[in-house]
């Protein structure tokens, strides 16, 4: 099973990246307010990116580099 790297946007329109071997499930998680303190208040969540990786250091190589960037390149990197 391959590593997924996302980003969703909250309802308040803020933008989170994280990573996951299950992306349907880390999606439903993050909505029932189980994902993370950054979205427990911020849901509904909608995933708007998903990149798949080959293993959890290269996810988390890709995700530390999404979260560098400023937030103009992570939407144009949404499309």
């Amino acid at each position: 099973m391959s590593w997924h790297i996302y980003i969703i946007r909250c309802k308040d329109n803020r933008l989170y990246t994280g990573i996951t071997k299950d992306l349907e499930r880390r999606v439903k998680e993050h909505n029932s307010g189980y994902g993370c303190r950054f979205t427990k208040y911020r849901a509904p969540v909608e995933l708007v990116h998903s990149e798949r990786a080959g293993s959890r250091p290269e996810a988390l190589r890709r995700e530390a580099q999404i979260k560098g960037l400023p937030r103009v390149k992570k939407l144009e990197l949404i499309g």
